[in-house]
This record gives structure tokens, sequence and C-alpha cells, in this order.
């Protein structure tokens, strides 16, 4: 297991310092744009003109992102809706006293070290105001590209994993479907993408020759940290449902890894969470678990 944990380390290190900048060039380039618009729409230069109505406007032009990254620390959209008691909907924003409970919360929370001329009421330098600019855009490219890398690295793994199933194992692929009961399965020797098993969703079902169901999350961690929300808090919980609902001796919850886990992180999976666990450099193990079910 730590091997294999190494490994996976060595794989994820290769990849990232192998990323091209391309992907956060053209993000902060976007990221950057937003960020001028919203500081020409909101006029920091004089927050004290400021009004709710163009807090509706900016949300009308799919800025919202980059309106909530003026805060320190950054907003997101489910603490801002909390925050302000707005739903942030274009109708919800038409009302002036959810767009002022809107501003005033972004007043608020406003980075004093980003803007402090607003905290002193002042005009700002040039460089102070290119500084923010350039400030603010950054933590959102940070952010950005984060979920991208996230989404990628997932869908990468996903793909690689339908492909090896399909193409080296022969196995058939069949569409997505809401699982039930056992009745709903794909046919042994099967397996299908994204579906509803019981109410929550795995990534990739595989229906074994033996007729058990192999119910695999595709899981992706840049930290040791991250790697317990994504396999013992998330991929784990998942497995005790699934096995409460259709019994050990029907199903097999497991977890495709890649990226950065702790060993003692996946001993407990494995052995107290009832998760088995495969590598994505080493999806041979998947292939022999599946032919052993013949």
């Amino acid at each position: 297991m730590a091997q294999d944990a190494h490994a996976a380390v060595s794989a994820f290190r290769w990849a990232r310092l192998g990323e091209p900048l391309a992907l956060w060039k053209a993000t902060f380039r976007a990221s950057r744009r937003e960020v001028r618009a919203v500081f020409r729409e909101l006029d920091l230069r004089a927050p004290q003109r400021i009004h709710s109505r163009q807090i509706a406007q900016l949300y009308r032009m799919q800025l919202g992102d980059a309106l909530r990254y003026l805060a320190a620390p950054p907003i997101s959209a489910d603490d801002l809706k909390v925050l302000a008691d707005s739903t942030l909907s274009g109708a919800a924003l038409r009302k002036p006293s959810q767009a002022r409970s809107v501003l005033r919360t972004i007043q608020q929370t406003l980075d004093p070290f980003r803007f402090q001329w607003v905290i002193t009421a002042r005009r700002p330098s040039p460089a102070e105001w290119k500084a923010a600019i350039v400030a603010t855009a950054s933590l959102l490219t940070y952010q950005r590209v984060a979920t991208i890398r996230r989404n990628a690295d997932k869908d990468d793994q996903e793909r690689a994993v339908k492909a090896y199933l399909r193409d080296v194992l022969g196995l058939r692929e069949e569409a997505p479907r809401k699982i039930d009961t056992m009745r709903d399965t794909p046919p042994p020797g099967s397996f299908c993408g994204e579906s509803e098993v019981d109410g929550r969703k795995a990534d990739i079902v595989v229906s074994l020759h033996d007729g058990r169901l192999l119910l695999i999350e595709c899981k992706v961690s840049n930290s040791a940290l991250n790697s317990v929300k994504r396999l013992n808090n998330d991929a784990a919980a998942k497995a005790a449902h699934w096995i409460k609902a259709f019994g050990v001796s029907q199903v097999v919850p497991a977890a495709m890894l890649s990226g950065v886990f702790k060993t003692r992180h996946l001993a407990h999976a494995q052995d107290q969470q009832s998760l088995a666990l495969f590598w994505a450099h080493r999806l041979e193990d998947l292939g022999a678990f599946v032919n052993a079910t013949k």
C-alpha cells in the first residue's frame, strides 16, 4: 500500500510540474477583464457613489464571481446568499432592498490591504489601482484553475477506467441508469457511467460476472488533508450506504485513486469502512478482480 501511495504521489508531481502555463495565463486574462469591469462599474475610486442598482447590473453582466472576490477572504456564492439574505437571482436583485444587502455585505468584508484607499476614504494612486486589480484577478484565477484541474483530473481518470473496462476487459458499456434494486442493474459482464444507486451517485457501475455490483468512485486528491474528505468522508460514506441498502453479498464499493493519500487513511477506508481500493496507475489490479468473478 505504501509503495503504491508513493507511486501515485510521483505521478501527481510529474503531471503538475509538466503542466504548461497556458491555462493559468488564459484564465488570468479572463479574470482580469472581469475584475476591471467590476472596478469600472462600482467606481471604487469614489465608493460613496456606489448605488445598489449597480449590483444587479454586475450580475446581469455575469460578473458575480469577480464581485465576491473583492472580499477578504473571498466569499463563496452560497455564503453570500446567507450573509446577504438574498438568492442572488435577477429577480431578487431587482429589488432595491436585496441589492443593498449584497452591497453592504461586500463593503463590510472588503479587503483592507487591497483597498486601503476605500477604508481611508481617499482616491487611490495609479499603482494602488493596478495592484488591486492584479491581486484580485490572481485570487479568482487560482480558484478557477483549481476547479478546472480537479474536474479535468477526475474526468481523465473516469475515461481511463471506462476505456480499460471496455477495450481491455471486453465489458459492454451500457447507458447510465437509476438503480434502486438489483433488477435495475446492467447485465453481468457490462458497465455504465455515472448512475444513481439507491439515491447516491456512483461514478462507474460494473456488473460483475458473478452478479454482484462493483460501485466505483473516482477520487483524485492533491493533499493528504484533501484525501480524508474525498476518500474517508465521501467514498466510504457511500460504501456504508450501499452496503446497508443492498447487503454486503450484493455490492462491492470501491475507490479508484490518483494523487496524494496518506497510508493510514487508506488502511482505515479499506479495513474499517469496507472500501475496496484500486490505483489508476495499476488498472491491471482492477482487471484481475473483475476476471476473478467469472
